[in-house]
C-alpha cells in the first residue's frame, strides 16, 4: 500500500510540470497543485470507467475471463462501493454506500447507477479538496496518514480495475476508451 501511494505521490507531481509546461506563459501557478492534480486524475479514471460502462453490452456483464475472478458486472459494482469507502473516509463521514449491495447487482442500468452515484459523491470531494485539507492527518484504520492519501489510493484502486476491465473489453473484442481516443488523435 505504502508502495503504490508513494507511487501515485511521485506520478501526480510529474503531471504538474507537464502540465504547466503547456500552460501559456502569463498563466499564474494555481493555487491547490496537489489537490488539482488528483482532481485531475480523478475524472481520469471516472471516464474511462463510466465509458467502458456504457460501451460494454449487458450480455457481457456477466462475462469472468476465468470463473476465479469477478465478472465485469461484479467489478463495477466492487469499484463503487470502494469509491464510497474511500471517499466516506476522506470526507470524514459515514459511508452512504453502506448496505447498498452495489457489488451484488447484476443489470447494467442498476450498476451504471451505482458507480454513477458512487462518482457524484466522491466528485463532491475531489472538487472541493484544497491542498491545506490535503494534508491533514486522518485515522485510516490502526494508523494515520494525510487525508490525500485515501484519495490516491481510491485513484489507484480504480486504475488498477481499469486495467481488469481493458482485458475483459479486449476479450470481447471491444476497444477500451482511453485507447480509442488515443487512436483518433
Amino acid at each position: 500500500m505504502k508502495r503504490v501511494l508513494v507511487l501515485l505521490l511521485f506520478a501526480s507531481f510529474a503531471i504538474v510540470p507537464a502540465a504547466l509546461a503547456q500552460a501559456p506563459a502569463a498563466s499564474p501557478a494555481p493555487a491547490d497543485p496537489l489537490s488539482g492534480t488528483l482532481k485531475t486524475l480523478w475524472d481520469g479514471v471516472k471516464r474511462n470507467i463510466v465509458e467502458s460502462a456504457e460501451m460494454m453490452p449487458e450480455a457481457n456483464y456477466a462475462f469472468k475471463p476465468t470463473p476465479e475472478v469477478m465478472s465485469f458486472g461484479e467489478l463495477l459494482g466492487h469499484i463503487a462501493s470502494s469509491n464510497f469507502n474511500y471517499c466516506a473516509r476522506a470526507k470524514g463521514e459515514k459511508n452512504p454506500g453502506e448496505g447498498n449491495d452495489i457489488e451484488k447487482k447484476t443489470a447494467k442500468a442498476d450498476l451504471q447507477k451505482g458507480l454513477a452515484d458512487s462518482f457524484a459523491y466522491c466528485d463532491g470531494v475531489y472538487g472541493t479538496m484544497t491542498d491545506a485539507k490535503a494534508m491533514e492527518i486522518v485515522k485510516i484504520g490502526q494508523r494515520e496518514a494525510p487525508r490525500a492519501g485515501l484519495l490516491i489510493a481510491n485513484i489507484s484502486h480504480d486504475n488498477e480495475h481499469y486495467g481488469n476491465i481493458v482485458t475483459y473489453m479486449r476479450l470481447k473484442g471491444l476497444v477500451p476508451p482511453s485507447t480509442a481516443r488515443t487512436q483518433k488523435r
